[in-house]
């Protein structure tokens, strides 16, 4: 039987203090604010699957998943209530599995990717529930699937882009192996 690993103090910290700064930064570093949820934050996906880099995918997953649920508390838009499920704990939580990632070359890069396309999944079968609120038909579900794939794009994939150039620049790069090894001594 495997014993289980409790967090130590220093994860805790670490991990709080990734989230509390991604809450700030989604919450007051705002560029375009799309009408129905959504919008491009400086970085905010890169402090949370940082939190999964640093200590792997058990505590990755926890923190993102606690870092949804404060989005939700900060500034929730429902539509259908299983949205509030997908959008927040599911999508945000699968930022965390950065840290399937977290002892991989180029680790960082490759988790980030998996997180923000999990979260990308997620927002768009939510709004998927979303638009499909409003169709009757299969012809207007592939209107809405099309809806979903687009809306989230708009938002997921420019801070995606901006984020992964960041991280490729190779002082950045350097500076957050640093603070991994920081995190992890």
């Amino acid at each position: 039987m495997r014993k289980e690993k409790k967090m130590t103090t220093k994860q805790i910290v670490f991990a709080a203090m990734a989230i509390a700064l991604a809450t700030v930064v989604a919450t007051a570093i705002k560029l375009p604010s799309l009408p129905n949820g959504g919008s491009v934050t400086l970085f905010s996906m890169l402090l949370v699957t940082l939190v999964g880099y640093w200590y792997g995918p058990a505590i990755g997953i926890t923190a993102a998943v606690g870092f949804g649920i404060l989005q939700f508390i900060t500034g929730p838009y429902v539509v259908h209530p299983i949205q509030v499920l997908i959008d927040f704990p599911l999508a945000f939580g699968a930022l965390g599995c950065s840290g399937f990632f977290a002892n991989k070359k180029n680790g960082l890069l490759k988790g980030y990717v998996a997180g923000v396309l999990g979260r990308f999944f997620f927002a768009s079968v939510s709004g998927l529930i979303f638009y499909t609120v409003y169709v009757e038909s299969l012809g207007e579900n592939m209107v809405a699937i099309w809806a979903s794939l687009v809306y989230n794009m708009t938002y997921i994939l420019p801070e995606a882009v901006i984020t992964i150039i960041l991280i490729s620049i190779p002082a950045v790069k350097s500076a957050l192996v640093r603070m991994k090894e920081l995190a992890l001594s």
